[in-house]
Protein backbone atom coordinates (compact mmCIF):
# COMPACT_ATOMS: atom_id res chain seq x y z
CA UNK A 1 0.00 0.00 0.00
CA UNK A 2 1.40 3.44 -0.93
CA UNK A 3 2.20 6.02 1.74
CA UNK A 4 -0.41 8.36 0.21
CA UNK A 5 -3.12 5.74 0.55
CA UNK A 6 -2.06 4.95 4.12
CA UNK A 7 -2.32 8.61 5.08
CA UNK A 8 -5.75 8.87 3.47
CA UNK A 9 -7.03 5.86 5.39
CA UNK A 10 -5.60 7.22 8.62
CA UNK A 11 -7.54 10.46 8.25
CA UNK A 12 -10.97 8.81 8.16
CA UNK A 13 -11.30 7.87 11.82
CA UNK A 14 -13.09 10.93 13.15
CA UNK A 15 -16.23 10.65 11.04
CA UNK A 16 -16.31 6.88 10.91
CA UNK A 17 -16.00 6.04 14.58
CA UNK A 18 -19.75 6.52 14.83
CA UNK A 19 -20.98 5.92 11.28
CA UNK A 20 -18.91 2.78 10.69
CA UNK A 21 -19.82 1.12 13.98
CA UNK A 22 -23.52 1.73 13.44
CA UNK A 23 -23.53 0.92 9.72
CA UNK A 24 -21.64 -2.37 10.12
CA UNK A 25 -24.02 -3.52 12.83
CA UNK A 26 -27.10 -2.39 10.96
CA UNK A 27 -26.17 -4.13 7.73
CA UNK A 28 -25.13 -7.45 9.25
CA UNK A 29 -26.70 -10.31 7.31
CA UNK A 30 -28.37 -13.53 8.43
CA UNK A 31 -30.45 -14.30 11.50
CA UNK A 32 -28.83 -11.52 13.54
CA UNK A 33 -30.45 -8.63 11.62
CA UNK A 34 -33.56 -8.08 13.73
CA UNK A 35 -31.70 -8.44 17.02
CA UNK A 36 -28.90 -6.14 15.89
CA UNK A 37 -31.32 -3.49 14.64
CA UNK A 38 -33.36 -3.61 17.84
CA UNK A 39 -30.27 -3.23 20.03
CA UNK A 40 -28.81 -0.58 17.73
CA UNK A 41 -31.97 1.50 17.97
CA UNK A 42 -31.89 1.16 21.76
CA UNK A 43 -28.24 2.24 21.82
CA UNK A 44 -28.84 5.35 19.71
CA UNK A 45 -31.59 6.31 22.15
CA UNK A 46 -29.20 5.83 25.06
CA UNK A 47 -26.36 7.90 23.63
CA UNK A 48 -28.66 10.69 22.44
CA UNK A 49 -27.89 13.85 24.43
CA UNK A 50 -29.49 16.99 22.95
CA UNK A 51 -27.93 20.40 23.54
CA UNK A 52 -29.23 23.96 23.45
CA UNK A 53 -26.57 26.06 21.78
CA UNK A 54 -26.43 29.53 20.33
CA UNK A 55 -28.10 29.68 16.92
CA UNK A 56 -25.75 30.61 14.09
CA UNK A 57 -27.61 29.42 11.00
CA UNK A 58 -30.52 31.48 9.70
CA UNK A 59 -32.28 28.27 8.69
CA UNK A 60 -32.00 24.78 10.13
CA UNK A 61 -30.26 21.82 8.56
CA UNK A 62 -32.29 19.69 6.14
CA UNK A 63 -30.45 16.42 5.54
CA UNK A 64 -32.88 15.40 2.80
CA UNK A 65 -31.81 18.50 0.84
CA UNK A 66 -28.13 17.66 1.29
CA UNK A 67 -27.32 20.75 3.34
CA UNK A 68 -23.58 20.75 4.12
CA UNK A 69 -23.15 20.09 7.84
CA UNK A 70 -20.56 20.34 10.58
CA UNK A 71 -19.85 17.94 13.43
CA UNK A 72 -17.67 18.61 16.46
CA UNK A 73 -15.88 15.41 17.52
CA UNK A 74 -14.44 15.34 21.03
CA UNK A 75 -12.33 12.83 22.91
CA UNK A 76 -13.01 13.49 26.58
CA UNK A 77 -10.34 13.01 29.24
CA UNK A 78 -12.51 11.27 31.83
CA UNK A 79 -13.92 7.83 32.59
CA UNK A 80 -10.48 6.33 33.09
CA UNK A 81 -8.42 5.66 36.18
CA UNK A 82 -11.44 6.20 38.43
CA UNK A 83 -12.16 9.71 37.16
CA UNK A 84 -15.78 10.85 37.45
CA UNK A 85 -15.47 14.59 36.84
CA UNK A 86 -16.69 16.30 33.68
CA UNK A 87 -13.25 16.11 32.08
CA UNK A 88 -11.66 18.15 29.32
CA UNK A 89 -11.81 17.67 25.58
CA UNK A 90 -8.34 16.29 24.88
CA UNK A 91 -9.18 16.02 21.17
CA UNK A 92 -11.36 18.47 19.25
CA UNK A 93 -11.94 18.01 15.52
CA UNK A 94 -14.41 19.97 13.41
CA UNK A 95 -15.71 17.85 10.53
CA UNK A 96 -17.59 19.39 7.62
CA UNK A 97 -19.45 17.13 5.20
CA UNK A 98 -20.70 18.34 1.82
CA UNK A 99 -22.68 15.57 0.11
CA UNK A 100 -23.08 17.66 -3.06
CA UNK A 101 -19.34 17.84 -3.66
CA UNK A 102 -18.70 14.52 -1.89
CA UNK A 103 -16.08 16.17 0.26
CA UNK A 104 -15.28 15.85 3.95
CA UNK A 105 -12.92 18.26 5.72
CA UNK A 106 -11.42 17.65 9.17
CA UNK A 107 -9.84 20.50 11.11
CA UNK A 108 -8.01 19.66 14.35
CA UNK A 109 -8.03 22.25 17.13
CA UNK A 110 -5.12 21.94 19.58
CA UNK A 111 -6.33 21.53 23.16
CA UNK A 112 -4.18 24.43 24.39
CA UNK A 113 -5.61 26.96 21.90
CA UNK A 114 -6.16 30.31 23.64
CA UNK A 115 -9.81 31.17 23.16
CA UNK A 116 -12.77 33.01 24.58
CA UNK A 117 -14.81 30.52 26.61
CA UNK A 118 -18.36 31.46 25.64
CA UNK A 119 -20.71 31.40 28.59
CA UNK A 120 -17.94 31.52 31.18
CA UNK A 121 -16.84 35.14 30.70
CA UNK A 122 -13.20 34.14 30.43
CA UNK A 123 -10.30 33.39 28.10
CA UNK A 124 -8.62 30.04 28.59
CA UNK A 125 -7.44 26.87 26.87
CA UNK A 126 -10.21 25.77 24.56
CA UNK A 127 -10.39 22.29 26.06
CA UNK A 128 -11.52 23.86 29.36
CA UNK A 129 -14.84 24.81 27.77
CA UNK A 130 -16.08 21.25 28.16
CA UNK A 131 -14.89 21.22 31.77
CA UNK A 132 -16.80 24.41 32.57
CA UNK A 133 -20.01 23.73 30.66
CA UNK A 134 -20.05 20.37 28.89
CA UNK A 135 -20.85 19.93 25.20
CA UNK A 136 -22.98 23.07 25.04
CA UNK A 137 -20.19 25.41 26.14
CA UNK A 138 -17.66 23.57 23.98
CA UNK A 139 -19.87 23.97 20.91
CA UNK A 140 -20.60 27.64 21.58
CA UNK A 141 -16.88 28.30 22.09
CA UNK A 142 -15.89 26.60 18.84
CA UNK A 143 -18.65 28.40 16.96
CA UNK A 144 -17.37 31.77 18.22
CA UNK A 145 -13.74 30.96 17.48
CA UNK A 146 -14.29 29.68 13.95
CA UNK A 147 -17.30 31.76 12.96
CA UNK A 148 -19.34 28.78 11.76
CA UNK A 149 -22.35 26.80 13.03
CA UNK A 150 -21.76 23.46 14.72
CA UNK A 151 -24.75 21.35 13.73
CA UNK A 152 -23.94 18.12 15.55
CA UNK A 153 -21.48 16.83 18.09
CA UNK A 154 -20.23 13.45 19.26
CA UNK A 155 -17.99 12.70 22.22
CA UNK A 156 -16.38 9.55 23.56
CA UNK A 157 -14.56 9.32 26.86
CA UNK A 158 -11.29 7.51 27.43
CA UNK A 159 -12.88 4.57 29.18
CA UNK A 160 -15.03 4.06 26.09
CA UNK A 161 -11.93 3.86 23.94
CA UNK A 162 -10.52 1.18 26.24
CA UNK A 163 -13.74 -0.83 26.26
CA UNK A 164 -14.11 -0.72 22.48
CA UNK A 165 -10.58 -2.07 22.00
CA UNK A 166 -11.33 -4.96 24.36
CA UNK A 167 -14.73 -5.55 22.72
CA UNK A 168 -13.10 -6.14 19.32
CA UNK A 169 -10.50 -8.50 20.80
CA UNK A 170 -7.55 -6.12 20.89
CA UNK A 171 -5.88 -4.25 18.06
CA UNK A 172 -2.63 -4.03 16.12
CA UNK A 173 -1.22 -0.53 15.59
CA UNK A 174 1.86 0.67 13.70
CA UNK A 175 3.36 3.31 15.98
CA UNK A 176 5.29 6.19 14.37
CA UNK A 177 7.71 6.23 17.31
CA UNK A 178 8.92 4.15 20.23
CA UNK A 179 8.23 5.17 23.83
CA UNK A 180 7.30 3.93 27.30
CA UNK A 181 4.15 5.14 29.06
CA UNK A 182 2.17 3.98 32.09
CA UNK A 183 4.11 0.73 32.33
CA UNK A 184 3.79 -0.16 28.62
CA UNK A 185 6.60 -0.09 26.09
CA UNK A 186 5.74 0.61 22.46
CA UNK A 187 8.13 0.09 19.59
CA UNK A 188 8.31 1.99 16.35
CA UNK A 189 6.28 -0.26 14.06
CA UNK A 190 3.75 -2.97 14.87
CA UNK A 191 2.32 -3.24 18.41
CA UNK A 192 -0.36 -5.56 19.79
CA UNK A 193 -2.61 -3.79 22.30
CA UNK A 194 -5.44 -4.52 24.66
CA UNK A 195 -7.66 -1.74 26.02
CA UNK A 196 -5.30 -0.67 28.80
CA UNK A 197 -2.33 -0.52 26.45
CA UNK A 198 -4.33 1.42 23.87
CA UNK A 199 -5.29 3.93 26.55
CA UNK A 200 -1.64 4.41 27.50
CA UNK A 201 -0.68 4.71 23.82
CA UNK A 202 -3.33 7.36 23.20
CA UNK A 203 -2.64 9.53 26.23
CA UNK A 204 1.13 10.06 26.05
CA UNK A 205 2.16 13.59 25.06
CA UNK A 206 5.39 14.61 26.77
CA UNK A 207 7.71 12.24 24.89
CA UNK A 208 6.18 13.02 21.50
CA UNK A 209 8.21 15.65 19.62
CA UNK A 210 4.98 17.05 18.14
CA UNK A 211 3.12 17.05 21.48
CA UNK A 212 -0.67 17.35 20.95
CA UNK A 213 -0.48 16.80 17.20
CA UNK A 214 1.30 13.50 17.77
CA UNK A 215 -1.17 12.42 20.41
CA UNK A 216 -4.10 13.15 18.10
CA UNK A 217 -2.40 11.16 15.34
CA UNK A 218 -2.02 8.17 17.68
CA UNK A 219 -5.66 8.41 18.73
CA UNK A 220 -6.62 8.26 15.06
CA UNK A 221 -4.48 5.15 14.63
CA UNK A 222 -6.37 3.44 17.45
CA UNK A 223 -9.78 4.28 16.01
CA UNK A 224 -8.66 3.11 12.57
CA UNK A 225 -7.59 -0.23 14.09
CA UNK A 226 -10.91 -0.58 15.94
CA UNK A 227 -12.82 -0.02 12.70
CA UNK A 228 -10.71 -2.59 10.86
CA UNK A 229 -11.51 -5.16 13.54
CA UNK A 230 -15.21 -4.31 13.41
CA UNK A 231 -15.49 -5.49 9.83
CA UNK A 232 -14.11 -8.94 10.62
CA UNK A 233 -16.61 -11.82 10.57
CA UNK A 234 -16.21 -12.63 14.25
CA UNK A 235 -17.58 -9.17 15.05
CA UNK A 236 -21.00 -10.83 15.33
CA UNK A 237 -19.86 -12.57 18.48
CA UNK A 238 -19.05 -9.32 20.25
CA UNK A 239 -21.47 -6.76 18.82
CA UNK A 240 -23.39 -6.52 22.11
CA UNK A 241 -20.15 -5.70 23.95
CA UNK A 242 -19.47 -3.03 21.33
CA UNK A 243 -22.93 -1.54 21.72
CA UNK A 244 -22.49 -1.58 25.49
CA UNK A 245 -19.21 0.33 25.22
CA UNK A 246 -20.93 2.90 23.02
CA UNK A 247 -23.99 3.31 25.24
CA UNK A 248 -21.89 3.78 28.38
CA UNK A 249 -19.29 6.14 26.96
CA UNK A 250 -20.61 8.05 23.95
CA UNK A 251 -22.85 11.10 23.74
CA UNK A 252 -24.23 12.73 20.59
CA UNK A 253 -27.17 14.80 19.42
CA UNK A 254 -27.50 12.58 16.36
CA UNK A 255 -30.59 10.36 16.46
CA UNK A 256 -31.36 7.12 14.62
CA UNK A 257 -33.32 9.06 12.00
CA UNK A 258 -30.27 11.29 11.44
CA UNK A 259 -27.95 8.31 10.98
CA UNK A 260 -30.30 6.87 8.38
CA UNK A 261 -30.65 10.23 6.60
CA UNK A 262 -26.88 10.67 6.53
CA UNK A 263 -26.54 7.25 4.92
CA UNK A 264 -29.33 7.78 2.40
CA UNK A 265 -28.38 11.29 1.24
CA UNK A 266 -24.71 10.94 0.44
CA UNK A 267 -23.08 12.16 3.64
CA UNK A 268 -21.40 8.89 4.63
CA UNK A 269 -20.11 8.26 1.10
CA UNK A 270 -18.46 11.70 1.23
CA UNK A 271 -16.00 10.20 3.73
CA UNK A 272 -14.19 8.62 0.75
CA UNK A 273 -12.80 12.07 -0.11
CA UNK A 274 -11.23 13.63 2.97
CA UNK A 275 -9.17 16.76 3.33
CA UNK A 276 -7.42 17.36 6.62
CA UNK A 277 -6.33 20.64 8.12
CA UNK A 278 -4.99 21.95 11.41
CA UNK A 279 -5.51 25.22 13.27
CA UNK A 280 -1.92 26.32 13.67
CA UNK A 281 -0.61 28.30 16.60
CA UNK A 282 2.54 29.41 18.37
CA UNK A 283 3.19 28.19 21.90
CA UNK A 284 3.86 30.71 24.64
CA UNK A 285 3.25 31.69 28.24
CA UNK A 286 0.56 33.96 29.61
CA UNK A 287 0.52 34.48 33.39
CA UNK A 288 2.88 31.48 33.62
CA UNK A 289 0.40 29.21 31.79
CA UNK A 290 1.23 27.60 28.44
CA UNK A 291 -1.13 28.31 25.52
CA UNK A 292 -1.20 27.93 21.77
CA UNK A 293 -1.83 31.38 20.29
CA UNK A 294 -3.46 31.61 16.84
CA UNK A 295 -2.75 34.77 14.85
CA UNK A 296 -5.39 36.55 12.80
CA UNK A 297 -4.14 35.39 9.41
CA UNK A 298 -4.22 31.71 10.39
CA UNK A 299 -7.63 32.03 12.00
CA UNK A 300 -9.03 33.75 8.91
CA UNK A 301 -7.57 31.04 6.68
CA UNK A 302 -9.24 28.22 8.61
CA UNK A 303 -12.52 30.13 8.85
CA UNK A 304 -12.55 30.60 5.08
CA UNK A 305 -11.87 26.90 4.49
CA UNK A 306 -14.77 25.84 6.71
CA UNK A 307 -17.20 28.46 5.41
CA UNK A 308 -16.46 27.43 1.84
CA UNK A 309 -17.10 23.75 2.64
CA UNK A 310 -20.37 24.67 4.39
CA UNK A 311 -21.39 26.93 1.47
CA UNK A 312 -21.71 29.92 3.81
CA UNK A 313 -19.75 32.31 1.60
Amino acid sequence: MSEKRKRKRKKRWGLRIFFSVLAVLLLTAGGYVYSVYRNLNKTTDTIYAPVETQAVREAGVDLTQQTPISILLMGIDNGAEGRTEAGRSDSMIVVTINPKTQTTTMVSIPRDTFSEIVGNDSYDKINHAYWFGGAEMAINTVQKLLGIPIDYYASINMEGLKQMVDAVGGITVDSPLGFTSRGYTFVEGSNQMDGDAALAFSRMREEDPTQDTGRQDRQRLIIEAIIQNLIQTDMLLSYQDILHSLSANVETNLQMSDFLALQQNGYVSAAANIKQDHLGGVGGLRNDVYYSFVDGAELNRVQEVLKTELELQ
